[in-house]
């Protein structure tokens, strides 16, 4: 499997944007700094739209009182927390079918 790093991506979109790295670097990094701000400071829940590529949001997950533990089958309770998801989108999932 590939891992692909931010700055990869920095890397990438330089060279498609004829732009210089440090600036991408900026933008990048500014994105990214803006998205988690305001995924963390989301009230309970939000949903960040990008079209064409996904949905980024926040969901409430109930507590859970008898969860297990894997490691030591030891009964556990999990309190309500916030949980990420992301959907992809119909043109992203649409390139990803034709890929194969």
């Amino acid at each position: 499997m590939e891992t692909v790093v931010k700055k990869d991506i920095v890397r990438i979109v330089a060279k498609n944007t004829s732009m210089n790295k440090d600036k991408v670097a900026i933008i990048v990094d500014g994105v990214f700094k803006t998205l988690t701000e305001y995924l963390k400071e989301a009230n309970p829940e939000v949903r960040i739209e990008i079209r064409g590529f996904g949905v980024l949001g926040i969901k409430k997950a109930k507590a859970k009182p008898k969860a297990r533990n894997p490691r030591t089958n030891e009964i556990i309770y999990v309190p309500p927390h916030r949980k990420t998801f992301f959907k992809p989108g119909r043109i992203l999932n649409q390139s990803l079918q034709n890929s194969l």
